[in-house]
């Protein structure tokens, strides 16, 4: 895949966050400026390329604020990489960078991370109540397990990194304690249900704390910025 005008781009996913194993994939995430003559056109360019093989997903600049300004997960990743993750940093990518504490506000945050951790967990379920529900398996498969496992680690490290920004404004990548995600993903692969007590004891800390972000995002400064990318990718 050969995108033109990457801005940022960066190595993510477990390998980022400390929790890879041997054969694991290598994800990576980036963003792109379209031309902005072509902004204009009848038809507009393409907002997002995805590859796999290796495992990659480019995002169009305005996408890309749009979502980080309700909170994505995924994308939020981009701007708060440890600077050895960097595959791809130009000037643009580093005034955006200088920006990231703007981006994210308490209430789309604390909705995006705990949504998607309910998500995994509503995974979690859904494959053990399909394997209560045919007799005919006594265990489930290698393959199986391993999936949930992964899930699991995931919904923990939605929780974690989530609160960590909602109550810090800070967003960091790497776990700290990664052998305590693979515990705990064992566990949960073994009973999916023991992963409730961790989703609901973080849905409580999130009633409990006063965020530091404001209540609304500012996106002020994500204009601006944007606005920078196009004037810079204009040909008069």
């Amino acid at each position: 895949m050969t995108v033109a005008n990457i801005l940022l781009s960066g190595i993510v996913g477990s390998t980022a966050y400390g929790l890879a194993h041997e054969g694991s994939d290598v994800d990576r995430l980036g963003m792109f400026a379209a031309p902005t003559e072509e902004l204009h056109g009848l038809h507009r360019p393409k907002e997002s390329h995805v590859s796999t093989a290796p495992d990659s997903t480019l995002h169009e600049a305005a996408k890309w604020c749009r979502l980080a300004l309700s909170g994505n997960p995924t994308v939020m990743e981009l701007v708060w990489l440890p600077d050895e993750l960097y595959e791809v940093r130009t000037p643009l990518g580093d005034e955006l960078i200088a920006i990231r504490t703007t981006l994210p506000s308490a209430q789309r945050v604390r909705d995006a991370y705990l949504g998607y951790a309910t998500q995994q967990f509503r995974r979690l379920q859904n494959r053990n109540d399909g394997s209560q529900a045919d007799d005919s398996q006594a265990e489930a498969s290698a393959d199986t397990g391993k999936r949930t496992a992964k899930h699991a680690r995931h919904l923990k490290r939605l929780c974690t990194q989530g609160y960590d920004l909602y109550a810090t404004g800070q967003l960091t990548i790497r776990v700290e304690d990664p052998e305590s995600y693979h515990r705990f993903g064992e566990q949960v692969a073994a009973d999916p249900d023991s992963a409730l007590p961790l989703l609901r004891d973080f849905e409580e800390r999130f009633d409990r704390t006063r965020s530091v972000l404001p209540e609304q995002p500012d996106e002020s400064a994500a204009e601006a910025w944007l606005r920078g990318v196009r004037r810079h990718f204009y040909a008069s």
